[in-house]
């Protein structure tokens, strides 16, 4: 008889069981121990403690090839930016490189990994809605291969600094086409309400001004509908509508690039079914080439820009139980149990209702499931890990629990909530384990406090008791 506190889509009752497509390829059951990349979980946890991060880079390196190789063989010209913002280490940009990806950035500090990591600035796409000047001078003195315009001001701001450089930069213009895609449906109305990309109807405008600034090389134009986002509809019916302004700004100096942005999604639990990435591939460029037909012109040279689809699966985070605690209410009994991470690591629930799925990684077990809430040890009532899962009803304090595809999204949008250190992101590869970040200490956090050095130190010079300044004492010394 189904829990009246389960939601429909909770169908799988296996406590034990890894869902394929939800849990990284490869990853098994070994004595009743979860193994990723041909490493125990439990022998990572003894060694680096929890909670960590877990990137399968073989994993990551087959998607990134695999996305690549579907697209190549789908448009006769296409380029692959991975989206940095998903999950950016210096190694992580090594391998999407090495795999012959472009790299996506849209901060200062994004485009400072990838650079110390090695890549050529020429493979490098600068997005971003505000960009500040002092990155657009970075990028431009850096030799970034393409900036990504999002306003009017930007253009100019990017023509300035081309020119102090003495060099044409070439450029895109993000467009709000319209479309928003949401896992199996989009819109195509009241989506232009938004704070990214230029509307249709101003797009010629604009365009005849880049054209004017000699500093600027517009090679084309750049769209992004959504994120994770299971079919090829919504892609195909935003490319029909860019192909179409393409034609249109095209003219004598016809436009010999457009860039389609990504989105593509993947399966977090197992109620979730995207299409294989060849399929989409395959009818997105059915769409294009239809299109430009329809148009009378030449298919244009085709970039994507992949980040979660490549790192998301390849990703596990491994936590320790800290307390389990049934509580009953009206309609059934909901088992809460609490790990020692939670939004600050995993920030997706909290803003987004993302849903994951999650097993105990130390341990097979025999037990009837249970209904259980996974939740974070953040002092917040919304720091839920995973709304809803089936696990054995002995889960249990010093238990390991994996949660599956967290390679995308949560490092980066990880924090420093309730003064708690971020953990470290290890790598697997073949059974070896290493790190790509560190976990940090709290040590790392008192460094960045001024109270705690200069900030002191400055106060006991003015004969201030920084423990109990009084109101006078301590606005004389913050003027």
């Amino acid at each position: 008889m189904p829990h009246p506190l389960a939601p429909q889509l909770l169908d799988v009752r296996d406590a034990n069981a890894l869902v394929e497509g939800v849990w990284p390829a490869g990853a098994e059951r070994v004595e009743g121990a979860l193994h990723i990349g041909g490493a125990s979980l439990t022998e990572i946890a003894a060694q680096h403690g929890t909670p960590f991060l877990l990137v399968d880079e073989t994993v990551v390196r087959e998607r990134a090839r695999r996305i690549r190789t579907a697209f190549e063989a789908a448009f006769a010209a296409v380029d692959v930016y991975y989206a940095g913002k998903a999950l950016l280490t210096a190694d992580v940009a090594r391998w999407m490189r090495e795999e012959g990806l472009r790299i996506d950035v849209c901060t200062g500090g994004e485009l400072a990994v990838a650079l110390r990591a090695g890549v050529d600035p020429a493979a490098i796409g600068f997005h971003g809605n505000n960009k500040s000047e002092a990155e657009i001078e970075a990028g431009v003195v850096a030799g970034v291969g393409t900036f990504v315009i999002d306003s009017p001001v930007e253009a100019e701001r990017i023509a300035a600094a081309a020119a102090r450089a003495d060099r044409v930069q070439r450029v895109r213009l993000r467009i709000s086409v319209g479309v928003h895609a949401s896992t199996h449906e989009f819109l195509a109305t009241s989506h232009e309400d938004q704070k990214f990309g230029i509307p249709v109807a101003d797009a010629p405008a604009l365009v005849a001004r880049i054209r004017e600034l000699p500093s600027l090389d517009l090679v084309g134009l750049h769209t992004h509908i959504g994120s994770q986002i299971f079919d090829a509809e919504g892609f195909s019916e935003s490319a029909r509508r860019m192909l179409a302004l393409h034609a249109s700004l095209g003219g004598s100096e016809a436009l010999p690039e457009l860039n389609l942005g990504g989105g593509f999604g993947i399966a977090y639990t197992a109620a979730d079914s995207p299409e294989p990435i060849e399929t989409i591939a395959g009818r997105l460029a059915d769409a294009v080439l239809a299109a430009a037909d329809e148009l009378g012109i030449a298919v244009p040279r085709i970039a994507i820009e992949p980040g979660r689809w490549i790192v998301g699966p390849a990703g596990v985070t491994v936590y320790t139980v800290g307390t389990v605690k049934p509580v009953a209410l009206e309609q059934g009994t909901r088992t809460y149990v609490s790990v020692d991470g939670g939004m600050g690591d995993n920030a997706r629930p909290a803003l987004y209702g993302a849903q994951y799925a999650a097993r105990i990684a130390s341990r097979a077990s025999a037990a009837e499931p249970t209904l259980a809430r996974v939740a974070g040890r953040h002092c917040e009532s919304g720091d839920i890990v995973v709304d809803a899962e089936w696990l054995p009803a002995d889960v249990q304090p010093g238990d390991l629990l994996a949660v599956a595809a967290t390679g995308a999204y949560c490092h980066s949008l990880a924090s420093n909530y309730n003064a708690a250190p971020r953990p470290p992101v290890l790598a697997v590869r073949d059974g070896a384990v290493r790190p790509l970040v560190r976990r940090e200490s709290i040590d790392d956090l008192l460094a960045r406090d001024a109270g705690l050095d200069a900030g002191l130190a400055a106060s006991a010079d003015a004969g201030i008791d920084a423990a109990h300044p009084d109101d006078d004492s301590y606005g004389a010394a913050s003027a």
